[in-house]
């Protein structure tokens, strides 16, 4: 596992005592053809619209997103990778072991090393826990900039091919899809019971079950 390799580091930094850098700007304000296409917000966004700006100027942008799709299913599948990353005091050096480890997961995408600059840049202003969010959100911006709409389809389950289809055959044909092309990706959460949570664009249908006992109980509450 990644996160066994630089947990040493960021476990032992957790006990130390340090003060934090001083929070700076990643990339200089964008020329026209670089400026993200759509707007994002939260921390995370200003981050990815900072990268998606910095590869912009690099012609850098799919290898770039290649990159940090590779980053963030690696984020996905290490669950323990994410509380390293939050690791609130990390020395320089535990930062250049882990900005070294996590290059190892670019998929040798990142030839012009704007992706190891961008990790440079969240790990000196004690950033890198944003990462997951930041992967996620080049990835929506990359979307806008090919005139594709993500579609989330959250799950209890396994969804088999027949049923996707199915519903991204519904959703491509609503209004929702506002006529773009779809980019699907699915997502499995137990808690959700059953049912199915659909996210599109700034859109949220909410048909689990959990949403459903959800709003029966408060009527029950609201009726006592």
């Amino acid at each position: 596992m990644m996160s066994s390799r630089i947990a040493r580091p960021a476990l032992a930094a957790v006990r130390r005592t340090a003060p934090r850098t001083a929070v700076r700007t990643y990339a200089a304000p964008a020329a026209d053809n670089t400026k993200p296409p759509v707007a994002l917000f939260g921390l995370d966004g200003t981050y990815a619209n900072a990268l998606y700006i910095a590869a912009a100027k690099q012609s850098a942008l799919d290898p770039t997103a290649k990159a940090l799709s590779s980053l963030g299913q690696v984020l996905k599948s290490d669950p323990k990778l994410q509380g390293i990353l939050s690791a609130p005091m990390l020395s320089d050096s535990d930062k250049s072991q882990i900005i070294a480890e996590l290059q190892k997961h670019t998929g040798g995408q990142d030839k012009s090393e704007t992706v190891k600059n961008f990790l440079s840049a969240l790990a000196e202003n004690n950033r890198l826990a944003l990462l997951e969010g930041v992967c996620e959100k080049f990835g929506t911006l990359m979307s806008a900039s090919k005139g594709e709409i993500e579609l989330l389809i959250t799950t209890a389950q396994d969804l088999d091919n027949r049923m996707l289809k199915r519903l991204e055959s519904a959703v491509s044909k609503s209004e929702y899809s506002q006529g773009k092309k779809l980019k699907v990706t699915t997502k499995v959460n137990p808690e959700i019971l059953g049912g199915l949570i659909v996210e599109i664009g700034e859109r949220t249908i909410d048909y689990s079950v959990a949403s459903k006992i959800s709003r029966m109980n408060k009527m029950l509450t609201d009726s006592v």
